[in-house]
């Protein structure tokens, strides 16, 4: 089973023929490679993987697995 996380981009550059994306997790900032053919623009979500972002996300399904996630967080620290 793999875990990805949700991630904000807040910049996209290209570095030869690689996009890097900046993204935002959590309050952490990180570089990502993008492992996807869509354009991605700052301000976009994406799910973050070992270190790639795999695939795009909306901002209604971020906010629901935001949701999720703390109700799993409650649910094993009563």
């Amino acid at each position: 089973m793999c875990l990805g996380t949700p991630a904000q981009v807040i910049s996209v550059r290209r570095e030869n023929e690689l996009t890097i994306a900046r993204v935002r997790m959590g309050g952490l900032e990180t570089d990502v490679l993008v492992a996807f053919s869509d354009t991605i623009k700052p301000g976009e979500y994406v799910i973050v993987h070992a270190g790639m972002a795999i695939s795009k996300i909306d901002e209604k399904e971020v906010k629901e697995l935001e949701t999720l996630l703390h109700e799993l967080e409650q649910a094993l620290n009563p």
